[in-house]
């Protein structure tokens, strides 16, 4: 047990801290001198509601500027551009245009924002597993649930990182001294961690939806992930399982225009806005008001991928004319600047894809009746007939298809669907000025490699 003088310490320092951890979570390129506690990892919390701040913070940065933000600068656009999505129209030179030209270098801004917020958001899912674990200010039910979702957090900036940049650090304290020099891990390495992490989130998380919209992750999240992982690494039968578990315990939207509402029931995880009357960033990055874009647009290969009669077509893809040309976009989120109230919040995780991956590994696994029905589940609701597909070739070729036109322009599901099959090449090199197999994997950023060289070498082929 901690001395009295030692919680009086802990006391002192902890306003301070916590200080210092909101200015990390919602200022970008910020740089402080570190001070001598923080070389040590010692990061304190003193009470539930600072844990909740910084947790909050966590959300807050992910939703507006980190990785799964909807903005131009996350994933949805920038892998949109990567890949075969969207098309980039903008002479303003904007982060995309790298993306999208496939001319990406190592000193890229917008590389190392992606590197460095991603690794501000674990260092900050660190800083609440070390202030509330053992911590005499916390009862065991908020030590549960605070562990539960910083290990989710950082399991999940993990797998985006790892998904991007290839063998990465796995970062799991606030050490200073110890993450100036990490090392990069093997893929399998990191993988192994990211499980591990989800697994005691799964087990720490509640069951329901303690916000009552789910925009707190529950054990079904991290379920979800681990679904996820499973599927990319071809461990089929743990794929399905998971699968199975967040379908058996989760509801569906059965109309497809309700599926992109805050109250969808086929939402797993999603970020409500930061004002009460505000909606998606998605919204404001995406739709396109007048003819011709101005920045983006969605491609005329992704908008051509929908069957004449599917419904996400007609609700899900919006359009614009100059009365010759037409140009298309994604319009999941319809409610931009100007609107009444906030009806839409923007979704990580949801029930569709869970069915996609069990149908995948129904497929690898023989099950043909199986991934069949779960096919159908998606298609069904698209107002689609049953599919056609008989075979496993045919099956996994008809999964890739539904996940093209299903999870189109969702923190880049496309660009981890063609590198994990391994048609990157294929689908892109026809359409991409000078791409070769090398940019399966972003550059680790420059200044990164400069002050850690335990990072290198550079990814091939930058």
């Amino acid at each position: 047990m901690k001395t009295s003088n030692q919680l009086l310490k802990r006391s002192f320092k902890n306003i301070f801290l916590l200080s210092l951890l909101l200015l990390l979570f919602s200022c970008e390129n910020l740089e402080v001198e570190t001070p001598d506690h923080l070389l040590t990892g010692e990061i304190l919390f003193q009470d539930p509601n600072s844990v909740e701040a910084a947790l909050v913070g966590i959300y807050a940065a992910l939703r507006t500027k980190v990785i799964l933000t909807g903005d131009s600068q996350g994933l949805s656009n920038l892998l949109g551009n990567y890949t075969d999505e969207m098309d980039y129209y903008s002479p303003f030179g904007l982060p995309e245009e790298q993306f999208y030209k496939n001319t990406l270098a190592a000193n890229d801004p917008i590389i190392a924002e992606l590197w460095n917020g991603a690794y501000n958001q674990i260092y900050a899912a660190n800083a609440i597993l070390e202030g509330v674990t053992d911590s005499p200010y916390f009862t065991p039910e908020e030590q549960k649930l605070f562990k539960g979702e910083a290990l989710f957090i950082r399991g999940l900036v993990h797998f985006y990182l790892l998904n991007l940049y290839g063998d990465i650090p796995y970062i799991t304290t606030t050490n200073y001294l110890e993450n100036k020099s990490a090392p990069r891990q093997a893929t399998e390495e990191v993988y192994a961690l990211i499980i591990a992490d989800l697994l005691q989130a799964q087990a720490l998380l509640p069951e329901t939806d303690r916000s009552g919209e789910h925009v707190r992750p529950t054990a079904s999240t991290a379920t979800a992930l681990l679904a996820r992982i499973q599927l990319y690494n071809e461990n089929w039968e743990e794929a399905e399982l998971y699968a199975s578990q967040v379908i058996d315990n989760n509801g569906w939207e059965p109309n497809v225009e309700n599926v992109f509402l805050k109250t969808s029931a086929s939402t797993l995880w999603q970020f409500s806005p930061d004002e009460s009357r505000k909606n998606t960033l998605e919204a404001q990055t995406f739709i396109v008001l007048a003819a011709p874009p101005f920045t983006r647009a969605m491609s005329n290969s992704l908008a051509q991928a929908f069957e004449p009669s599917d419904l996400r077509k007609e609700h899900w893809v919006g359009e614009v004319s100059d009365g010759t040309n037409t140009w298309y976009f994604p319009f999941k989120y319809k409610l931009g600047f100007g609107a009444s109230s906030s009806e839409e919040y923007s979704i990580v995780f949801r029930m569709a894809e869970q069915y996609l991956i069990r149908a995948e590994s129904r497929a690898r696994m023989g099950d043909i009746a199986g991934a069949q029905a779960d096919i159908n589940k998606i298609r069904t609701r698209a107002g689609l007939d049953n599919t056609t597909a008989t075979s496993e070739s045919e099956l996994l070729t008809a999964i890739l298809h539904e996940r093209r036109v299903e999870l189109f322009t969702e923190h880049g599901h496309r660009f981890c669907d063609l590198k994990r099959t391994n048609q990157l090449d294929a689908v892109l090199g026809p359409i991409k000025p000078g791409w070769n197999t090398t940019d399966r994997l972003l550059p680790i950023p420059e200044k990164e490699l400069l002050v850690n060289p335990n990072l290198q070498p550079q990814n091939p082929g930058y």
